[in-house]
């Protein structure tokens, strides 16, 4: 999966997942910018090799015309877009005022479009790819992350438009993430007893690392993906746990007869 001379954007990438994403994408040899409204706490390294870093936010159209142009025109091309920034409080769709949700769905679904409508003119020149990064909460109820969940299953369907109506020039392919483990889990989940206990309910047995979430994307933005576009890979350790099992493996145990080691 080497991308050496490849030039790549990954949009909140200054921290969390889209750190993990950007450090995959340097140890693959590209030339990476991450971008966010501020600047990150350290930066992105990897192998010696740093991403830059270049302010944006992706609410603000002109910015983002600009932002692009300025890539493409400081690289040269431009290949690869990662569309990570996004996320979401927690809050039930009773609380607070529409215009909160409102501002969620802006966010994970119309930015990431407004992004990649302004990079689709150098991304075409160079066949390059976007890999939208998606959630699991679009693709099954998520109560307290409502308008959340509804962005991210707008956004696996507006790949899949793109990369019909985009195609053959480039390739669009979404992310599903489940549970990643971050600087901010111990605020999800509590202290790192919390956070193994939420991994337990993960087939796998554990949260992913940001650098896992990379690997993937780095795979659907090479040579090695060339085929695959419209695409929406599920990473998230095998999903949740269902009850059942858990039911059947203690149902097994009391059942289990004496003496037997197996």
């Amino acid at each position: 999966m080497e991308l050496t001379g490849k030039a790549v954007v990954v949009t909140g990438g200054t921290r969390g997942v889209g750190a993990g994403i950007a450090k995959a994408f340097l140890g693959a040899g590209a030339d990476v910018v991450v971008c966010a409204r501020r600047p990150p706490d350290q930066p992105v390294e990897r192998d010696g090799r740093t991403a830059a870093f270049r302010p944006l936010d992706l609410r603000e159209p002109d910015a983002v015309r600009n932002f692009f142009a300025e890539v493409a025109a400081d690289y040269g091309h431009l290949d690869v877009l990662v569309n990570n920034a996004g996320g979401t409080p927690y809050r039930l769709l009773g609380e607070g005022e529409a215009e909160r949700h409102e501002r969620v769905v802006e966010l994970n679904l119309a930015a990431p479009l407004r992004a990649s409508l302004a990079a689709r003119p150098y991304l075409r020149d160079a066949h390059g790819s976007v890999v939208m990064i998606g959630s699991v909460s679009g693709v099954r109820p998520s109560p307290g992350t409502a308008a959340y969940g509804a962005a991210k299953a707008g956004l696996e369907s507006l790949a899949r438009s793109m990369a019909v109506e985009w195609a053959p020039e480039m390739r669009v392919n979404t992310l599903v993430l489940g549970m990643v483990r971050t600087e901010l889990s111990d605020l999800h989940y509590g202290d790192a007893e919390g956070v193994a206990r939420v991994g337990e309910t993960v087939p796998l047995g554990r949260l992913a690392e940001p650098g896992e979430i990379g690997a993937a994307a780095v795979f659907l933005a090479s040579a090695n993906a060339s085929y695959i576009s419209g695409a929406s890979l599920l990473v998230h350790g095998g999903g949740e746990r269902p009850a059942f099992l858990d039911a059947a493996t203690v149902d097994r145990r009391a059942n289990k007869p004496e003496g037997d080691g197996r």
